[in-house]
């Protein structure tokens, strides 16, 4: 058999190690892309009103909706009509904080699962806000034509302050909404007709051209199951 070249033999030997090498990181395992880690019940709290503007949320009506100083929401009516300010996203099963005050004597809401047609609701539920005594603040109002559906129980209808800031904690999952003001439980209530499951979240201002409302320091911890 003649020779090889050289030439020849260093070509076959650098092949050959080019071979080895392609084999051996073959054999290295490639890593998986880590899986997002999903956050702790307590730590899945979203700001949902940001203190500075109105991102994330949507005028209905002609109602006035401003941030003023500190992180306030100041709604104000302004016309004879009802007016809302609404979350641009949908909201199955959660629990909500927030901060009120009632500036005026209009009244006022946490809607949930709602719609709308103008300033028309089309279907939702409101959890109350009504610094008036015996007006029901935390109790539950449906929008399909019931009316109200729970009240808090009758010694817990002077937990509001009027002209103070209140603490307001709502919670809906399913059919059962619950509702707890300045640290008192005030609802717990299983709705044997639901409406709709899903829907927008919104701040009323009852019509009459009374409403004087402040909000802030508005959390949302987003528990549907989709």
């Amino acid at each position: 058999m003649p020779a090889l070249s050289f030439s020849r033999r260093i070509a076959m030997r650098c092949a050959a190690l080019a071979l080895a090498a392609a084999c051996s990181l073959s054999a290295v395992p490639q890593q998986a892309t880590p899986t997002p880690r999903a956050k702790l019940p307590g730590n899945d709290w979203i700001n949902l009103f940001n203190g500075t503007d109105l991102s994330g949320w949507t005028p209905i009506g002609a109602e006035s909706w401003t941030v003023e100083g500190d992180g306030v929401l100041h709604g104000k009516g302004l016309t004879k009509a009802y007016g809302y300010l609404q979350t641009a996203k949908d909201y199955k099963d959660f629990q909500l904080s927030l901060r009120f005050k009632c500036v005026g004597d209009g009244n006022s809401g946490v809607f949930f699962h709602t719609g709308f047609k103008g300033v028309d609701t089309t279907q939702g539920m409101q959890f109350e806000i009504d610094c008036t005594m015996m007006h029901h603040t935390a109790g539950v109002y449906a929008e399909d034509g019931r009316g109200w559906v729970v009240w808090p129980s009758p010694e817990n209808e002077g937990v509001v302050r009027k002209g103070e800031w209140n603490d307001y904690l709502v919670e809906v999952v399913g059919n059962r909404y619950r509702s707890r003001l300045n640290g008192v439980q005030m609802v717990d209530f299983t709705d044997p007709k639901p409406g709709a499951p899903d829907g927008k979240i919104a701040l009323q201002l009852h019509a009459g051209g009374a409403g004087n409302m402040q909000f802030k320091d508005i959390w949302i911890r987003d528990l549907s199951q989709r």
